[in-house]
């Protein structure tokens, strides 16, 4: 790699946004070896840029360790230049973990799994985000896929390229909106392609003079972007899909609906780390295809969990398909975080032998949701829902659990008194 040649050593921080170092290529080696210097109190800058109150201070230092496994090459595209990209793992000054680590958590959260359970968990995250700007366009519309162009296109080829398995690339239903999938990957892997993606789509647009938005509502009274999260188990040994029983319920798995229980029992608390900006409750309501309540449904678009359809065209195999998706998450949460506390309820669902919930079929009458548990109203109250849940406030290091409220806190207090419009506006700016 020529000494022209940037590479940006990365980390993800605790609203979604990827920050780090840049060095010149020809120090490839040595960083790969070495790790370039961080600050603990980075993980306490919020979405708008400030650094909110944190146990840190001005002390400690730490390293951002790249993960050789997870670069990829941005190629040059006209007059700018190309870089390398690689996610880090934040350490100690010596190498060793550092507690507050967010891909630590989800790395030592899948560790747990396989060790307590001997499965394996296999994810993909989808993202919805916005590319404004472009001609009028139906929903879902041919018109709207050709609109994009050559951006779309450009997209499929990139994400292909550097080996991140896209699997779909779709207009969406909302004004402007699109929505990409990757292929399902092994847990990290999943979470860090997730991280990659947004990268990638923010550089091409930018690169075609556009800019992209990924928050949850760009107007209170549109369509939202989530990120719906694809998770299933397999026998870490044969790979053998362990969430599909034909014959029970739905077809789930005694075992799948006990790990769908783990979530389900805690979402009012999981939901501070997987939906956590201020405008994030606005989206995660009744009508809104994305989350009315707190309950395990077939084929559902407003269940928290929705256990997805398969199909046998093409000779598919149902098990192989097999899968919960958690609609609760947008791209303002860190996806390692995300991944990592859905991982920890599922599998305290299964270790505690939770109750297996009640599973609403697909054609459930929409009066039945007033049964249901429901989401926290607004991010603060998520927040206390997560600092009083000993299961889930336990599973972070007192730092982390800290600064993460900490930043959430801040950034509320940045959007105080303004309409929803206006904070809608104010959080789409930064995402």
């Amino acid at each position: 790699m020529s000494a022209s040649t940037t590479v940006f050593v990365a980390t993800n921080d605790l609203s979604g946004h990827t920050r780090g170092r840049a060095v010149p290529g020809d120090a490839l080696e040595r960083v790969l070896r070495n790790g370039v210097g961080w600050v603990p109190a980075d993980l306490a800058l919020t979405a708008f840029g400030d650094i909110a109150p944190n146990v840190f201070g001005s002390t400690g230092d730490l390293k951002l360790m790249p993960d050789e496994t997870t670069g990829v090459e941005i190629p040059p595209y006209g007059g700018s230049p190309g870089t390398h990209l690689y996610l880090a793992d934040q350490t100690l000054p010596d190498g060793s973990a550092w507690h507050s680590c967010p891909r630590s958590f989800a790395r030592t959260a899948l560790d747990e799994l396989t060790q307590v359970t001997g499965l394996e968990l296999v994810a993909s995250f989808e993202h919805e985000f916005m590319l404004p700007d472009l001609p009028d366009s139906a929903p879902f519309s041919f018109g709207r896929f050709r609109g994009a162009e050559p951006f779309g296109t450009e997209l499929v080829d990139l994400l292909t390229r550097v080996g991140l398995e896209p699997e779909n690339w779709l207009p969406e239903f909302g004004a402007d909106q699109f929505e990409i999938t990757l292929r399902p990957a092994s847990g990290l892997v999943a979470a860090d392609r997730a991280v990659l993606l947004k990268e990638l789509i923010r550089d091409l647009a930018a690169r075609h003079g556009r800019r992209v938005t990924f928050a949850p509502l760009v107007d209170p009274d549109g369509s939202g972007n989530g990120v719906h999260v694809h998770l299933s188990l397999r026998d870490a040994e044969t790979g053998r899909p362990v969430l599909y029983e034909p014959g029970r319920t739905a077809n789930l798995s005694s075992l799948g609906a006990r790990f769908a229980a783990g979530i389900l029992a805690h979402a009012r608390a999981l939901v501070a780390i997987t939906a956590c900006s201020p405008s994030s409750y606005l989206r995660l309501a009744p009508h809104r295809w994305s989350t009315a309540g707190i309950f395990l449904a077939e084929r559902n678009r407003e269940a928290l969990l929705r256990i997805c359809p398969t199909s046998t065209v093409g000779g598919g195999v149902p098990a192989n398909q097999f899968n919960l998706e958690y609609r609760a998450a947008d791209a303002t949460a860190n996806p390692w975080l995300t991944l990592g506390v859905l991982v920890r309820a599922g599998l305290r669902g299964i270790a505690a032998d939770y109750d297996e919930p009640h599973i609403w079929p697909e054609e459930m009458e929409e009066s039945s949701l007033g049964s249901v548990p429901s989401l926290p109203g607004g991010l603060a109250e998520a927040l206390a829902e997560l600092e009083k849940d000993d299961v889930v406030s336990g599973w972070f290091s007192p730092e982390l659990l800290h600064t993460h409220c900490s930043v959430k806190r801040a950034e509320l207090a940045a959007v105080e008194g303004l309409d929803d419009r206006r904070m809608c506006a104010r959080v789409a700016d930064v995402h």
